[in-house]
């Protein structure tokens, strides 16, 4: 037997703003929203135990404190990787300088509230 990742669960002090920005990056929709204030999206049609994991925005108001331990990789689906960056970058993200060299296939970016991401050059077909 062997687990599946159901959700990713980020901390947010802005939950409604990152739930706009992830959603559009991703192309997920809202499935709903807890007393607490978290918001969780996903695949539109598919939801919580789809093929893909949910993102559930939960509100917080402690800083973070040191570099992210976990990060998300996004790789775009329906263009290349330098319209994919133009189209996060106007969306709200902006690039980070974490070390790289340049030589790196992937762009460092980070979310409107400095969540750190990578996206990735390879092009993968839509679930």
């Amino acid at each position: 037997m062997a687990c599946r990742i159901s959700e990713l669960v980020l901390d947010a002090a802005d939950p409604e703003g990152l739930a706009v920005f992830w959603g559009e990056v991703l192309g997920y929709v809202e499935l709903g929203r807890e007393g607490d204030g978290s918001i969780e999206i996903g695949p539109p049609g598919a939801g919580f135990g789809g093929a893909q994991p949910t993102l559930v925005l939960s509100p917080s108001t402690d800083p973070r404190p040191r570099k992210l331990r976990l990060h998300l990789d996004v790789s775009p689906t329906d263009r290349e990787q330098e319209a994919e960056l133009e189209r996060l970058l106007a969306l709200g993200a902006r690039p980070v300088d974490v070390g790289q060299t340049g030589a790196e296939s992937w762009h460092v970016l980070a979310d409107p509230e400095g969540n750190e991401f990578c996206l990735l050059r390879t092009r993968l077909q839509p679930v």
